[in-house]
């Protein structure tokens, strides 16, 4: 699958530029604002529970590469074309790593504290504005893809949107205004099975402390995993080539974006 067709199936628009909430002309500091804001949202420490957090990661290292590389931008603006087979874009990028060479500090407790001063801010209120008219009033896609955002901010999101409708900021999409109690009460639910399975996770492997628990013990688990797969490819490659190692895996109405 290629990296337009990845954010189609992970964010809901095929748009590098949609995925990150930007215009086509956004400046390369607001591209690089933005990815790291919505990296934040889906890094595997921020969210545990979600199953796809890694691969949007990832998707979003892909996409950053493409839209900070001036030629590939360039291809991508004039054609709506992806150089799949360009070195930035190669499978076994580590993107992890590639993301602490442009944010070499950022730590849990950065993105903690990130949340805490981003929450209730102009910039929050422009971000969601973004993402409703993105997704037309869709409170799933919303909440799904809202910066810092839990089921429990659901009721100060929607009081948001809802303010932004009747000052005349926001079309007042069907999706939203008419959303139904069974909607709802779906989104709800979901949310509650994600924070569960995160919990029974977190008691199985016999950890309580949150700070050193879940997030520690996932990436432990995915290092693992990983380690596995590389030592197989490396195997394979030693057996069946010349030689050398394998590297280590690892809509509507526009809202202006903030400037970092």
């Amino acid at each position: 699958m290629g990296l337009l067709d990845q954010c189609q199936a992970l964010f809901n628009t095929s748009s590098l530029y949609g995925v990150l909430g930007v215009s086509k002309e956004a400046t390369d500091s607001e591209i690089r604002h933005s990815y790291y804001k919505v990296s934040l949202r889906v890094h595997p420490d921020r969210a545990p529970e979600d199953l796809q957090a890694t691969e949007k990661f990832q998707v979003l290292g892909k996409l950053y590469a493409v839209l900070s590389d001036k030629e590939q931008r360039a291809v991508y603006d004039e054609q709506g074309l992806v150089a799949e087979e360009s070195d930035s874009l190669q499978q076994d990028q580590c993107w992890e790593e590639y993301w602490r060479l442009l944010f070499p500090k950022i730590t849990l407790k950065d993105i903690q504290e990130f949340e805490r001063k981003y929450k209730g801010t102009e910039e929050e209120r422009q971000d969601v504005m973004q993402i409703y008219l993105q997704h037309q009033g869709d409170m799933d896609a919303i909440m799904a893809s809202a910066l810092c955002c839990s089921q429990e901010d659901e009721p100060r999101i929607t009081a948001l949107i809802q303010t932004a409708i009747q000052a005349g900021e926001l079309t007042a999409y069907p999706a939203f205004t008419q959303e139904s109690t069974r909607k709802k009460k779906t989104r709800r639910q979901k949310a509650d099975e994600e924070r569960q399975e995160a919990e029974e996770m977190q008691r199985e492997m016999g950890l309580n402390d949150a700070d050193d628990s879940l997030v520690m013990m996932l990436k432990q688990k995915q290092k693992s995993r990983e380690q596995n797969l590389n030592s197989f490819l490396s195997d394979l490659e030693a057996k069946y080539s010349k030689g050398g190692k394998a590297k280590a895996g690892g809509k509507g109405k526009k809202v202006k974006t903030s400037n970092p």
